[in-house]
């Protein structure tokens, strides 16, 4: 009976233990995954998005610059997901740029090349502006350390409004002057002051409904602009090193031989200089026996 008793005893102590383990491990991981709510919402967007009904129209933008582990391997990641949500790349810029380059000779043919630089990129979105949300929270997978975010929401409600107000004026304003054409068409004058006008206010009307468009792109596709980039990288290779001139000299007897080539090559110069110069010695051979025999006596 009391081996019994030991028994029951220990394994209440036992599943008491596991139950108490169980609850430590859901409470442990109830705090991670707060932290990696709150790690995720940290770059997601509280920017106002209009209801269906809404009359309210936004411009959403968002500025991120952060660091990420590879840039290489975050842009394609960030391209990849950008696609997905229906959006696309508008600019991208990825380059390195070498902050030092040091070369250290390891032997008498080899030379170890350290080479320190950074990558960076500048890329510019254009995604779904009901998709801004979510694209914002999946590249925020690739952060490594978070530098800054802006998100803007700009209502143009009323510049869409104005530029309709606008388009309605002058297209009445428009139809009036051609039917005042159609009417004076006998005064030259009337009808090119008349036609001039019309061509100003269709103008006017156009640059409105380009303006529209324009707003209605931004609108419907938000714009997200990152500078992304990782700590400097140390690449370090062995190259071939390059010889001193003193290594390509000839040996000694090729520079003899050379030497006496050389020479020969001045002398061969040196007469055919003098045979150049046959009438000035013959000139002065003759000087010389003329002086001898006449001007000595």
């Amino acid at each position: 009976m009391k081996t019994i008793a030991k028994l029951s005893v220990a394994s209440l102590v036992i599943i008491t233990l596991l139950f108490s383990c169980k609850k430590a491990d859901e409470s442990l991981g109830e705090k991670t995954a707060d932290y990696a709510v709150t790690d995720s919402t940290m770059v997601s967007s509280s920017a106002a998005v209009e209801k269906k009904d809404s009359k309210q129209k936004f411009i959403r933008t968002a500025d991120l610059k952060f660091k990420v582990k590879n840039v290489a391997q975050s842009t394609y990641a960030i391209e990849n997901t950008v696609q997905k949500f229906g959006g696309f790349v508008s600019y991208t810029n990825l380059q390195s740029t070498i902050q030092d380059q040091i070369k250290t000779k390891v032997s008498q043919d080899s030379t170890l090349e350290t080479t320190k630089y950074s990558v960076e990129n500048n890329i510019t979105l254009r995604v779904p502006n009901t998709q801004l949300d979510t694209v914002i929270k999946t590249i925020a997978k690739q952060i490594d350390f978070l530098d800054s975010r802006t998100i803007t929401a700009d209502d143009v409600s009323l510049k869409l409004l104005t530029n309709q107000l606008t388009q309605k004026r002058n297209s009445t304003s428009a139809k009036r002057v051609e039917k005042a054409i159609d009417a004076k068409g006998k005064k030259i004058n009337d009808i090119i002051e008349a036609e001039n006008t019309l061509a100003s206010q269709k103008e006017a009307n156009d640059n409105s409904l380009i303006n529209s468009l324009s707003l209605d792109d931004q609108i419907n596709f938000s714009t997200i602009t990152l500078q992304i980039y990782q700590n400097e990288t140390i690449k370090q290779e062995i190259t071939a090193s390059e010889k001193d001139n003193d290594s390509y000299k000839p040996n000694l007897g090729i520079q003899i031989i050379d030497s006496l080539k050389n020479g020969w090559y001045i002398l061969e110069a040196v007469f055919v200089f003098f045979l150049n110069l046959w009438p000035f010695i013959l000139i002065g051979i003759g000087s010389f026996f003329l002086y001898k025999k006449y001007i000595k006596k």
